[in-house]
């Protein structure tokens, strides 16, 4: 029998680590973070967690500090002899720098991986990670959660017919294929070409979209460019209708207001990130129980193989 974890959130997680914890049948364990007038703060533990695992909680959405807040969590639950440490990124910020893509950049995603491993994560805990192959740059192991197991099921209940998956960009297609297998839909990709980074200047579609039914799937929305535009092309192209299903709500700028104005129907996204409570188009679907239901499983050793849908 293994003595129960304990689980601690950061501040910018923290409602979504209290529906985590609820699910998992325990409360948050007790946190004080102290600021002070410069600006600079620190994490403290409130109980004895020697010996044992904790699970910390915290999306690394900008700024900063909220990547720093968790490496700070860490450092304080290595130097409190925490025997297990499992860092839970709901979402995985600079996830997208996962490559040179031109001369003279990091690879900040790469850095993120060794500044938490040196910092003293046992474990990492993240879902649908901007290119899968980041699990590589980890020397530890990384539980890497999938949106399909909440979206599926979710598709499923909406009984569209004539049914087409999309992709907004050439990187999603393996997504957009694995789900069109599962709901033996049909796949078309939007190509779209960019002349500087969140500016779109061309977009098409691959396949025909005519009469059908059509949810665009990407793995986070950011200032709703790619988005909105793609639902504007493809029912110029003849679509009956146009729904989006996006894992992390970014939505930076004024992607409310685009996503707001837009054709889509609506914008279905995961709970990792908060969003607006007043967002009209926009519902989101808890992942509360599957973190939990994971956790559960890491801390009894079990597998999370069946957590996973296709």
């Amino acid at each position: 029998m293994f003595p129960d974890a304990k689980i601690f959130s950061g501040r910018n997680s923290k409602a979504l680590a209290e529906r985590i914890a609820k699910e998992y049948g325990q409360e948050l364990g007790g946190m004080t973070l102290t600021t002070f007038s410069d600006g600079e703060f620190q994490p403290c533990f409130e109980e004895s967690i020697r010996g044992g695992r904790v699970f910390l909680i915290n999306s690394t959405t900008p700024p900063a500090d909220n990547l720093f807040e968790m490496l700070q969590m860490i450092d304080a639950a290595k130097r409190a002899s925490a025997k297990h440490i499992t860092a839970v990124l709901p979402y995985f910020g600079y996830a997208r720098q996962d490559r040179k893509d031109k001369p003279r950049v990091p690879i900040s995603a790469k850095l993120v991986a060794k500044m938490l491993e040196t910092a003293g994560a046992t474990r990492i805990m993240t879902m649908d990670l901007h290119a899968d192959q980041i699990q590589g740059f980890f020397e530890v192991p990384v539980d890497h959660l999938f949106s399909s197991a909440l979206f599926l099921p979710d598709i499923e209940s909406l009984g569209l017919e004539n049914l087409t998956i999309a992709s907004p960009d050439m990187g999603g297609s393996k997504r957009a294929n694995a789900y069109g297998n599962f709901l033996g839909a049909e796949v078309v990709i939007c190509y779209k070409q960019r002349k500087k980074a969140n500016v779109i200047d061309k977009m098409t579609v691959i396949g025909d979209v005519k009469d059908r039914n059509v949810i665009l799937l990407d793995d986070m929305i950011d200032t709703g460019g790619t988005l909105t535009k793609a639902a504007d092309m493809l029912l110029e192209k003849g679509a009956k209708s146009v729904r989006a299903y996006c894992t992390h709500p970014v939505l930076s700028g004024a992607a409310y207001e685009k996503i707001e104005k837009s054709a889509l129907l609506e914008l279905v996204v995961a709970d990792t990130i908060d969003i607006k409570p007043d967002a009209k188009k926009i519902r989101s679907i808890s992942v509360a129980k599957l973190f939990a239901d994971v956790m559960k499983k890491v801390h009894a050793h079990e597998s999370i193989s069946n957590t996973f849908v296709m």
